[in-house]
């Protein structure tokens, strides 16, 4: 298992950037995919982004593909995802996960609770508002 704490939420107007971290202990990070998912306020959970473990495969959903760019840094145990452009609809609970299974795989777990991953973060806030 892996601890994961998230940080850089907040409130963002429509148009703007924002960039979230999550932060890594107690496990083989490296050895992880790791990805976002996020949950809108009255909607379920959304697959985000996810990157593999080694930092070379990257998956976008599609609402965000074109915006929001994913990265880990394995020396510093993060990921991070830039958020550029953001848009009223990505107000929402941004929450970080570590998984066993692969990047991609990692995109269909939306619905999966967090015993299904091998990291869950507890999410941090975006609200995009003028």
């Amino acid at each position: 298992q892996v601890q994961l704490v998230e940080s850089g939420g907040g409130l963002v107007q429509p148009g703007g950037s924002l960039r979230l971290s999550c932060a890594a202990s107690g496990g083989a990070f490296s050895t992880y995919a790791a990805g976002w998912f996020r949950q809108g306020p009255g909607t379920g959970r959304e697959f985000v982004a996810s990157v593999s473990a080694n930092g070379r495969e990257k998956y976008y959903g599609s609402s965000v593909k074109g915006r929001f760019t994913i990265s880990r840094d394995n020396a510093k145990n993060t990921v991070d995802i830039q958020i550029n452009n953001v848009k009223p609809e990505d107000t929402g609970t941004y929450i970080c996960a570590a998984s066993r299974f692969s990047a991609q795989e990692m995109g269909t777990m939306f619905n999966r609770g967090p015993l299904a991953f091998d990291g869950w973060g507890q999410g941090t806030v975006v609200t995009v508002s003028s």
